[in-house]
């Protein structure tokens, strides 16, 4: 058991014998949802985010997601950004356009990329420049089939462009 499965097992019971909001969740449901978390894993490969210069207001993220089973990303947060979303761009005719999607599917056992001119996290209103050599902490949010969303932080390198393979930081779960 992971520790933020044990945590939010005794987050549950603790609420529970105090009588909060979560007062109605069984004790056992707790332990249930610490066994979900740790079955659930989440493979990111060649993370990186794109470096920005100073008075640029946004920038990229981009990586391999694979997930054990099917999963849906559905929000991604980081404080050195005030917005991140999930865009897509596509090609509309002759014009390229990008726009915000609420998910992205993750079929059980594919590798979806998340990559320029793609699927990309979208890193809005920068509170400082991403300087190359440097990481940015992102944090993605992924929800089941069942509702149950979980969380996973990621240590992004930030680039210029791609990092290649054999220096990119090994995959987390």
């Amino acid at each position: 058991m992971t520790l933020q499965c044990l945590i939010a097992a005794v987050f549950f019971a603790v609420a529970g014998w105090a009588g909060g909001v979560a007062a109605q969740v069984p004790l056992t449901t707790a332990a249930t949802i610490a066994q979900n978390t740790t079955s659930i894993a989440v493979a990111i490969d060649g993370a990186w985010a794109r470096a920005s210069v100073a008075g640029q207001k946004a920038t990229g993220a981009f990586m391999r997601i694979t997930a054990r089973q099917s999963l849906r990303l559905v929000g991604t947060d980081s404080p050195a950004a005030g917005v991140t979303e999930l865009h897509e761009m596509k090609m509309e005719g002759d014009v390229m356009k990008m726009r915000a999607v609420p998910a992205l599917a993750l079929p059980a056992g594919q590798t979806v990329e998340l990559k320029p001119g793609g699927y990309h996290v979208m890193l809005m209103d920068l509170k400082a420049p991403l300087t190359p050599g440097s990481s940015v902490p992102l944090t993605l949010v992924f929800q089941d089939a069942q509702g149950f969303e979980f969380r996973q932080q990621v240590q992004v390198p930030v680039a210029t462009r791609a990092v290649p393979a054999a220096h990119a930081p090994a995959h987390q779960h």
